[in-house]
């Protein structure tokens, strides 16, 4: 299975267990590793035989800045969702980043991933 991968996706959103977390908001960063095949694309230089990454990319920064949820694996879990209803898409890895988590002690990121498939 070939991959298609988006790093770094930003986006705001106000989900938390906590209430500065709902009322605030953070940024929430994800990345993604689309599992597909692109033969047909390749062979054909053919934009609509693979996933169209741009309209993925702003997908996933819908859902992010939607609807708030408590935890950042209830969000992974709608991002894989939304991936994987795009035709071709037959796996997603998806990584949320919480690089501003409500943790009382230093750290550099909190992160969530998850791997789903329509299988």
């Amino acid at each position: 299975m070939d991959r298609v991968a988006l790093r770094g996706l930003k986006a705001r959103g106000h989900h938390g267990v906590f209430p500065k977390e709902r009322e605030e908001g953070q940024t929430f960063i994800v990345d993604l590793v689309l599992g597909l095949d692109t033969r047909p694309a390749a062979v054909d230089d053919d934009l609509a035989k693979t996933v169209h990454y741009g309209i993925v990319a702003e997908e996933v920064v819908a859902v992010v800045e939607g609807e708030p949820v408590n935890l950042i694996e209830t969000l992974a879990e709608r991002i894989a969702q939304a991936c994987l209803k795009h035709d071709g898409v037959q796996e997603v890895e998806v990584c949320v980043h919480k690089p501003d988590a409500p943790i009382t002690v230093p750290f550099d990121d909190v992160t969530v991933t998850i791997t789903r498939s329509r299988v």
